[in-house]
């Protein structure tokens, strides 16, 4: 349901993360608008404290109104640390809340990373 009420989406189809102490992420992604590509976009992530791993998973941003979608393109787009996403399983549309217009969410594909980090995630969009 949030998909067919949305304004836009970014997915991000396998974003790769690993760390060591310092952490980093990064992948390419498809951005959409009204259901029709309007360009592409890059993930990047730096992340510092207890970690160890890598992982590789799917994250997918669902933009709520135009203006939302605007924000992403304009290149000024990020998330702190405060950010949160929700699991994708069945059903996990229905009780994904947005934040500041934006609902996030992501599916483990590999991997296995252990935790406890303060970072953000900065993305870039350029027209198709």
């Amino acid at each position: 349901p949030i998909f067919n009420s949305a304004h836009g989406y970014a997915v991000f189809p396998t974003v790769g993360k690993g760390a060591a102490g310092i952490g980093g992420a990064y992948g390419k992604g498809v951005v959409y608008e009204k259901g029709a590509v309007i360009g592409y976009c890059d993930l990047s992530q730096a992340t510092i404290g207890f970690q160890l791993g890598g992982q590789s998973y799917t994250e997918i941003l669902v933009f709520e109104k135009a203006t939302d979608v605007e924000h992403f393109k304009s290149g000024h787009f990020e998330f702190d640390a405060q950010a949160t996403a929700v699991a994708i399983h069945s059903g996990a549309g229905a009780n994904a809340k947005y934040h500041h217009g934006v609902a996030v969410f992501t599916m483990n594909e590999a991997g296995l990373m252990y935790e406890a980090t303060v970072g953000g995630q900065k993305f870039t969009f350029v027209p198709r």
